[in-house]
């Protein structure tokens, strides 16, 4: 297939655009996704890494299509180079976010009773605890004080780490690995000494929890190897993704809080009105780019025609969940904060069968972690002026750095 005509279909392509991870400041939305998102509904993408190009699917309808639709496959990415935004890229067997059925389910079973909203409803509890000892902490030192460091960053990994049951002497450690394999700072050397590390230490646990009748992550998946349900790899494969997801709620409370702190208005009506956060909350998932550039490619397992555009079998596809959530047609005047906006069916956790397994686990920390946060700090407020805050560089995930606070 050249740059500008198929030759399976006869059909013009558009242009392939160069697609750079840009260092973005704040909340502000790529630019470069911006322009795509007016080009499309379907634009031609180069990413940093990988070869070659691959198709870029913005709009909403699209985004849902593509993501429930079985002729879109993850597991032939795992066989072959695609044009990508990281620069190591070495899926393991087990890997959920490139299973397709009937397999997905089959390695998706073992953990699902984790995460249930029953199993977060006790856990509730033992998080607040978590989160009241940090904002004690937070309090007996006083302000000035990074959220992220003391708050935003520890409550997280605690909680994921007791989901997953990391015992606690390990926490740390497993937090310095997940930190490094999701940076795209340090290269791929550096990113794969510490996915050896972490994922040897996976392996002897859950080899160790074979006989384990627990309820934590690392028992439900060592069990299942013993009773032959999955392979010990896809166990390692499985748990590695999930051990890793805490990070997200860092960043992502992270840029909400920004938000907050930088826009008096919407921080009123939040401390206010209580019983409508919920709704602020979605709002803010739909609004913050909680990632840079895309993530996973899909490949069309067969020909698939889409606004009248041939995706060619074997072609690979990337759908975008922050342009989805700027969609006009869904969403309208999608770049102002709306905390009424209803419906609002925002796609931040993902869609279709490999929406995010820790959803519920993480929309339960976003609640704990803004509520307690407003509760106990009625005089929450940045100690910096708002462009003195400074955010990561060369990661993945989108967020500040630190985030320092007074009150």
């Amino acid at each position: 297939m050249t740059e500008e005509t198929s030759t399976l279909t006869g059909q013009d392509l558009p242009e392939v655009r160069d697609w750079p991870t840009l260092e973005l400041d704040g909340t502000e939305f790529d630019p470069i996704l911006a322009d795509l998102m007016r080009e499309g509904p379907l634009t031609r993408i180069r990413l940093p890494f990988g070869e070659g190009w691959a198709w870029l699917a913005t709009r909403y309808e699209d985004v849902r299509a593509v993501t429930n639709d079985p002729r879109f496959g993850r597991a032939e990415v795992t066989r072959r180079q695609v044009t990508r935004m990281a620069p190591h890229f070495k899926p393991r067997p087990g890997s959920l976010a490139f299973a397709d059925q009937p397999d997905h389910n089959r390695l998706r079973k073992p953990v699902a009773g984790a995460f249930t909203v029953g199993r977060m409803k006790r856990l509730r509890p033992r998080a607040q605890e978590t989160l009241d000892g940090l904002m004690a902490d937070l309090l007996r030192q006083g302000p000035p004080a990074d959220l992220v460091e003391h708050v935003l960053e520890p409550f997280p990994i605690a909680v994921v780490s007791e989901v997953m049951g990391v015992p606690d002497d390990m926490r740390a450690q497993v937090h310095s690995w997940t930190r490094q394999i999701i940076s795209t700072s340090g290269g791929a050397e550096a990113a794969e000494r510490a996915k050896n590390g972490m994922y040897g230490w996976i392996t002897e646990t859950v080899r160790a929890r074979a006989e384990s009748t627990g309820d934590d992550v690392y028992s439900l998946l060592g069990a299942a190897v013993a009773r032959g349900e999955i392979s010990e790899a896809e166990a390692v494969g499985l748990a590695g993704p999930l051990q890793i997801g805490g990070e997200a709620v860092t960043h992502n409370c992270g840029q909400m809080l920004y938000l907050l702190l930088t826009r008096p208005e919407l921080m009123r009506r939040t401390r206010e009105r209580p019983e409508a956060r919920g709704a602020v909350l979605d709002e803010l998932l739909r609004y913050i780019p909680h990632r840079s550039s895309v993530g996973l490619a899909r490949i069309a397992l067969e020909d698939v025609d889409l606004h009248g555009v041939r995706i060619a079998a074997g072609d690979p596809v990337y759908v975008s969940y922050l342009a989805a959530n700027r969609d006009p047609d869904v969403f309208p005047d999608p770049e102002r904060i709306d905390p009424d906006r209803e419906p609002n069916p925002h796609l931040s956790f993902g869609n279709g069968p490999h929406y995010c397994t820790g959803a519920v686990l993480a929309r339960l920390q976003t609640e704990l972690l803004i509520d307690t946060l407003l509760d106990r700090l009625p005089g929450l407020r940045l100690a910096v002026p708002a462009d003195e805050v400074v955010w990561r560089r060369r990661t993945m995930i989108r967020g500040p750095q630190t985030l320092p606070v007074a009150w």
